[in-house]
């Protein structure tokens, strides 16, 4: 097959440029894959890194732009597409699927095209309803939570289907303690604290702030315990004032956008993702599991279903201070049980979030669309 995937993500990207990297890094040990993506991003950096993958410095201009502007985008992008031919094109998100179908005009026959939903922002509207008939062929939802969200939007007619997102589990394995205590030792960490950590960044639909409160739940010398770290963009001055009216400035901790958090993961005794809006399955929270990490979850969207809670996580409620303290709490009082949670994590983790199964499951997708085409 030859396979195009498009991101219109700037800078970072996020998951979405872990989804496409990874999945261009599998599939194109049998497939042509090429990947379009703006040439400021992660995404193209790290696709033209990947020796089988062809990268496309491609924007995909978003919101009021000069016509000329979008009018180069989309020639640019159908040159590619009239020159390449593609089976499939895999787009993953509103912005890069619009301007697919502006530079597919006319082009018969078109490949087809998949769309994967990575959030859970609302689908509606007259576009909705013309893209689903007419300019895509397959939608994949990365959690059930979003296939149920999506069999309420005109996008049911594209018979959407669970795929969950895959992390490399043989990458993403247990580390050795001794950079964990490098990083303690680096971040001024006692070797006693319980250090709870995150690497899904510091937006604040990421609800890693409800950490405060939560905290402030505690009495004071079980607060003193815990320490916090957050890698990812530097927080905002707000979300800054709200640790530090709580007191707690000393015990949350940001390394920064890291290009490695393996060694941020080791340190840690057990993660969290806390978001309220936006998240699905969270690459994250599946990372932390590979790395032998329990994770406490809100019931938010899919982040329950990485979880088998009081085995190897936690599930609390979205701003469920009470009960993020009472965990808490439950990790100081029984620090023993993290280590068997963690080794629990990494065996869901390998038995059923590895790169192979999301990979090939993807691949089933094209395949499948292509024999009914």
């Amino acid at each position: 097959m030859k396979l195009l995937y498009t991101n219109f993500h700037e800078g970072n990207g996020g998951g979405h440029t872990t989804y496409i990297r990874e999945l261009a890094r599998a599939l194109s040990v049998n497939h042509e894959v090429h990947v379009a993506a703006p040439p400021n991003s992660r995404l193209f950096a790290e696709a033209a890194a990947l020796p089988n993958v062809i990268a496309l410095a491609q924007s995909f201009p978003n919101g009021v732009r000069w016509p000329p502007v979008i009018f180069r985008a989309i020639q640019q992008l159908r040159g590619y597409l009239l020159a390449h031919k593609y089976d499939v094109v895999h787009v993953n998100g509103s912005v890069d699927h619009r301007l697919l179908i502006a530079a597919l005009k006319g082009i018969s026959p078109r490949p087809r095209i998949v769309l994967t939903k990575h959030n859970t922002k609302p689908m509606r509207g007259f576009r909705h309803i013309l893209r689903a008939r007419l300019h895509t062929d397959k939608v994949i939802a990365v959690c059930e939570y979003v296939r149920l969200q999506l069999e309420a939007t005109p996008y049911r007619a594209c018979k959407p289907q669970t795929v969950y997102n895959g992390v490399d589990t043989a990458l993403f394995a247990p580390q050795l303690g001794e950079q964990a205590h490098a990083l303690r030792a680096q971040l001024s960490i006692p070797a006693d604290a319980l250090l709870i950590g995150s690497s899904a960044g510091t937006s604040s639909y990421k609800g890693w702030t409800d950490l405060a409160a939560a905290l402030n739940l505690l009495e004071a010398h079980e607060r003193r315990k815990v320490h916090v770290v957050i890698a990812g963009m530097p927080p905002s001055g707000q979300q800054l004032a709200l640790v530090r009216d709580a007191g707690l400035q000393s015990q949350f901790h940001f390394p920064g956008l890291l290009d490695d958090v393996r060694p941020v993961i080791a340190a840690l005794d057990a993660g969290f993702v806390l978001s309220h809006d936006v998240e699905t399955i969270s690459f994250a929270c599946r990372e932390m599991m590979s790395m032998g990490k329990p994770v406490m979850v809100t019931d938010y969207a899919g982040l329950p279903e990485n979880i088998r809670h009081g085995e190897d996580g936690w599930v609390v409620p979205v701003h469920g201070y009470q009960a993020m303290a009472a965990t808490l709490r439950q990790m100081l009082q029984q620090p023993e049980a993290l280590r068997p949670m963690g080794e629990a994590a990494r065996r869901h983790a390998v038995a059923e979030f590895g790169i192979g199964d999301f990979a090939r499951a993807t691949e089933a997708v094209y395949l499948d669309l292509l024999s009914r085409r």
